[in-house]
């Protein structure tokens, strides 16, 4: 069974409770569906959840995901990291999801994921390759766990010194790396 079905009809009951189109005493006595219980009924948040977690979205954009083995309640999550890293391009920093997400419309969100380039250590080719499905299930999944935190620190240049704490990835002398592969007898 499609997920339309299901999707619209909760949205319909959304919309009637809010509005106070309801019918009969016990209906109109019902409490109206808050944002969260409609985000609950939608499957693409579940889905959303999913691709987050499977993804490594939380490695880096969520503080402490790695060293807490991923046991980091749901309410910390996607809310940037003050990590820098440090490397030829600069120094960059985990978005926070949550505040850039919940500034976009969906639509907004689709179009600029379907064609995200980013500075390192960003996977954007993985994110652009994902199916628009995927990546409005995503958008859903943040936008349920509503704004939080900090906006991120600003992304330096190539020989600006970031503040700690920053992981600094030095990358090989590739002439020496060929060199190495390839020893002269």
């Amino acid at each position: 069974m499609r997920p339309y079905p299901v999707l619209l009809l909760t949205l319909t009951a959304t919309v009637l409770a809010a509005t106070g189109c309801q019918r009969g005493t016990a209906a109109a006595a019902a409490p109206a569906a808050t944002a969260a219980q409609a985000a609950a009924a939608d499957p693409l948040v579940a889905e959303g959840e999913y691709l987050v977690r499977i993804a490594g979205c939380n490695d880096c954009h969520t503080p402490g995901y790695s060293d807490r083995g991923g046991e980091v309640p749901r309410s910390e999550w996607l809310v940037g990291s003050p990590l820098g890293q440090l490397g030829p391009w600069g120094t960059t920093y985990p978005t926070n999801l949550r505040l850039s997400i919940n500034a976009l419309q969906e639509d907004e969100w689709l179009a600029y994921t379907a064609n995200l380039h980013t500075r390192p250590l960003m996977p954007d080719f993985a994110v652009r390759q994902m199916r628009e499905h995927d990546r409005r299930a995503i958008y859903r999944f943040v936008r349920s766990l509503g704004p939080a935190g900090d906006p991120s620190p600003k992304a330096l240049p190539p020989g600006q010194q970031p503040p700690p704490p920053y992981l600094q990835l030095v990358l090989p002398d590739m002439a020496a790396a060929a060199q190495d592969q390839n020893p002269v007898q």
